[in-house]
């Protein structure tokens, strides 16, 4: 499923990274140790985490992840946004909890036969 439709179905905001909403989704990944998403975390995979520090996006591209989701209504900071444009990595933002983006996330990849 394409970031940008994952994005549309789960109502999050697209921050920055609009060059990469045409990635896919091959799952999903929950997690705030920067060190333990980087040997955990599966390529393809949206990331959610509350962090919002411009590392979070050489995490995502060192992993190879499709998006970052940041939770509970926290704003990522200009340099981080800026950073995710130049890397087409997109910067989702949403006030659900990581629990309610994940729980929903499963439904709309499990009826698309994602996971």
């Amino acid at each position: 499923m394409k970031v940008r439709d994952f994005a549309h179905r789960l109502g999050l905001d697209v921050l920055d990274g609009n060059d990469g909403l045409d990635g896919e989704v091959t799952g999903m990944y929950v997690g705030d140790l920067l060190s333990w998403v980087m040997s955990h975390a599966g390529k393809g995979s949206a990331w959610v985490t509350i962090h919002a520090h411009v590392n979070i996006v050489a995490v995502a591209l060192i992993t190879d992840l499709s998006c970052i989701i940041i939770a509970e209504g926290v704003k990522p900071d200009k340099a981080t946004l800026d950073k995710a444009e130049q890397e087409k990595i997109p910067v989702l933002a949403t006030e659900m909890t990581a629990y309610e983006v994940c729980w929903k996330a499963h439904e709309i990849l499990q009826a698309e036969g994602v996971c």
